[in-house]
């Protein structure tokens, strides 16, 4: 199993905002985490990721067999857990294709990546400064992939994304996730949507409903979401009981 998690409760600021969360995705799977705004959901891949603020009052989170419940930020990058901001902070003063080079990709697959992302004008300039949704979704997209994470954590990867670039987005997120693999597979993901457009790229394994910081149902991805569409969050907690 590559991501476990158990009886997970966090704490941010004194306040309960997860509880008792128990997750499992196995190597090559991609899971969905549907919910409405403020239920949880971007609190649980800060708190997988590691970002300090993000307390742990009870359970574990295992990577790779390994206990990383309180392990720093840049150890859980280093064995392999990569996150896809939904609003990533402007640096200034840092050059796309500078922070790039941070990873130490070849050169040669950095320029097939970017020009399968259509992004090579984009290289020179501040690193989401002035950027539009599809092109911040497009610069996150082009470090994970340098970065070549193990574990991709995505928050709301179509969010202020044009119809034209969800589908290029959504191309090179099934290339980084091997989905245009059948087998073999070891990249996993964990995914946030509100529109489920990004469902029309991936094959999700699992989808797991998240209400008041919990986990209220788990089952088909694309079941739920029809769920959700057509009656709302609570009927599809219901419904999938």
């Amino acid at each position: 199993m590559l991501l476990e998690i158990r009886d997970l409760t966090i704490e941010v600021s004194n306040r309960t905002v997860l509880k008792n969360i128990n997750i499992a995705i196995d190597y090559g799977e991609t899971h969905i985490l549907f919910g409405r705004n403020g239920s949880g959901k971007t609190s649980l891949l800060m708190a997988i990721m590691g970002f300090s603020g993000y307390k742990v009052k009870e359970g574990t989170i295992l990577f790779k067999g390994e206990d990383i419940t309180h392990a720093p930020i840049h150890e859980r990058a280093k064995m392999g857990i990569g996150m896809s901001f939904q609003r990533p902070p402007t640096i200034r003063g840092l050059k796309t294709r500078d922070l790039i080079r941070t990873f130490h990709a070849d050169d040669e697959i950095v320029e097939k990546i970017v020009e399968g992302l259509d992004f090579s004008s984009f290289l020179d300039r501040d690193v989401n400064l002035g950027f539009s949704g599809g092109e911040i979704k497009k610069s996150e997209l082009l470090q994970l992939t340098v970065q070549n994470p193990d574990l991709i954590l995505l928050d709301e990867p179509e969010s202020g994304v044009d119809l034209e670039n969800i589908k290029i987005i959504g191309r090179g997120i099934k290339r980084l996730l091997q989905k245009n693999l059948r087998r073999q597979r070891v990249k996993s993901g964990l995914v946030i949507t509100h529109t489920g457009l990004i469902l029309n790229y991936l094959e999700a394994d699992n989808g797991y409903l998240m209400l008041d910081g919990t986990i209220r149902c788990e089952g088909n991805p694309r079941e739920m979401f029809e769920t959700i569409q057509s009656t709302g969050y609570e009927e599809c907690a219901r419904c999938q009981r």
